[in-house]
């Protein structure tokens, strides 16, 4: 599969089998956010890998799922993710601007899972504190967002939207992911005009 073939086959996951993800690929996938462009090339980000048993319960409980679906597409203990890398700035590097940084970085971890057929889901509806707080994580640190990982026990499928932006779920359980459509986003040279 080829980058823009991925990108376009590239849907959140939030429903996973619970086979393990090997750490080599976990590092791969950091190694891929880790080159991504930074702004003043500041490299402010780090990451924490998140795949012991143990942890992983916890770090879910500071999760919330699918804001137009929630509580109804929150995992359940048996699809719930394997993994997680949380996303950190260094305060002590870059004290503004960093979520364009991360922004980049994650887009990149992503899309190196996708050529892994592994499925993501990028958090930012989670209890930065108690994620702080569970991982001892220093104040020099601010946890940006969080991506979930997980081989896909879903198939999402993405669709040109009608009316309505809100993903959903049709009466067999499939996610359907309305996009604007390219000639809604798109203007050439000084052809912005109101929409």
């Amino acid at each position: 599969m080829n980058v823009y073939e991925a990108i376009l086959k590239r849907r959140t996951i939030r429903k996973f089998t619970q086979q393990t993800i090997d750490r080599d690929i976990l590092k791969k996938l950091v190694n891929a956010a880790r080159v991504a462009p930074q702004g003043a090339n500041l490299q402010p980000l780090k990451y924490i890998i998140i795949d012991e048993q143990t942890l992983l319960p916890a770090i879910f409980e500071t999760t919330k799922w699918a804001g137009y679906l929630y509580p109804h597409a929150t995992p359940e203990a048996e699809e719930r993710p394997v993994a997680y890398i949380v996303i950190l700035n260094d305060l002590n590097i870059k004290k503004a601007g960093w979520e364009i940084d991360a922004g980049a970085a994650i887009e990149n971890l992503i899309l190196a899972a996708m050529q892994e057929e592994i499925g993501t889901c990028w958090l930012g509806a989670i209890d930065r504190n108690k994620i702080k707080e569970i991982l001892n994580i220093p104040n020099q640190y601010h946890v940006e967002s969080m991506v979930a990982l997980g081989y896909p026990k879903e198939q999402p499928v993405m669709e040109e939207r009608n009316e309505n932006i809100k993903y959903y779920k049709d009466n067999q359980g499939i996610l359907h992911v309305p996009k604007r459509t390219f000639d809604e986003v798109v203007f050439y040279n000084k052809g912005v005009e109101q929409r």
